[in-house]
Order: C-alpha cells, then sequence, then structure tokens
C-alpha cells in the first residue's frame, strides 16, 4: 500500500480530479439520477390487498396456519439469519415446517423472508380428526390431504 502510494505524486493525484468533474467518468453513476419515481415500475406502489385474489387469500378472514419452505441456503448470510432459520425448524432445505399466523412469528419470518417460501395451509377436505392426523399429508400446492382409511362393513349389513 506504501509503495501505491509512494509512486503517486500529489501532482499527478490532482491533475485526475481537475481534469474533469466526477460525473464525466463513465463508471460514475450519481446515487441520486439512480432511484427516483420515474425509473420504478408503477406496480410497485398499487395497492397489495388486489394480490389476495391471486394467492387465494380473504384480507377479512386470514388463514391460521403457514407452511414455510427454506429454498436458499443460510451459508455465507449473518448469524442472526442462521439463527433464525435455526429457531424455526428450518435447517433442511426443501423441508416444510408448518407455523402459526401470528405476529411474533410473521416479525421473525421478515427477517429471513429471502430465503424462505411462505403458503397459507388450506384444508379442501375439513380438519382431520384425532385418529386420521397420521394419513395425512401436504401436497405442493399447501393442501392438507387426509388419506381417510375405510372402515370394515359390518357382517350383519352384508346378509341383508
Amino acid at each position: 500500500m506504501s509503495g501505491v502510494c509512494r509512486g503517486l505524486s500529489s501532482s499527478s493525484v490532482k491533475i485526475l480530479t481537475e481534469a474533469t468533474p466526477l460525473s464525466g467518468f463513465p463508471w460514475f453513476v450519481s446515487a441520486r439520477n439512480m432511484f427516483h419515481k420515474a425509473r420504478i415500475p408503477n406496480a410497485i406502489f398499487e395497492e397489495r390487498s388486489k394480490e389476495h385474489e391471486k394467492y387465494g387469500g380473504d384480507p377479512e378472514q386470514p388463514h391460521k396456519l403457514h407452511i414455510v419452505t427454506r429454498v436458499k441456503s443460510a451459508m455465507r448470510r449473518p448469524y442472526w439469519e442462521k439463527e433464525m432459520v435455526k429457531h424455526l425448524g428450518l435447517d433442511k432445505l426443501h423441508s416444510p415446517v408448518i407455523h402459526k399466523n401470528t405476529p411474533a412469528v410473521n416479525s421473525q419470518l421478515k427477517f429471513i423472508k429471502h430465503l424462505v417460501r411462505i403458503q397459507p395451509l388450506r384444508t379442501p377436505y375439513g380438519i382431520p380428526a384425532e385418529h386420521d392426523i397420521g394419513n395425512t399429508f401436504i401436497n405442493s400446492k399447501g393442501e392438507l390431504i387426509v388419506r381417510r382409511l375405510l372402515q370394515p362393513v359390518d357382517p350383519k349389513a352384508l346378509e341383508s
């Protein structure tokens, strides 16, 4: 570092700065010009309530459970994101975990939203009974499917 600094004389540095202003360099882009409303698409400024229909949600009655799936690695991420991933039980990649839709959980998910996919848990066949819990699975659409076991028919019904 000191060798590089010795090689530059104060006159050469002066010539570089006085020759052209900073805006004359092709690699220099002013931050003021980059982020103004004209370059940002108008879709970002629209209301988000229109997306409830897209995802099948109702703003009046939000879903009770989230299906949270980690889709990106937590390597090379800050320690607080790694701790949050571990705390929420998202250790394995692409394995879904169910969490309640509460403000406490949502504030934790906000920190790692770029690492996870969040879907509402839908129950098209109703909430399963206790004896059906072992025969349930979540499909790729975020629906809780209950495989109901067939009950044996009474032998008295067969005789008649």
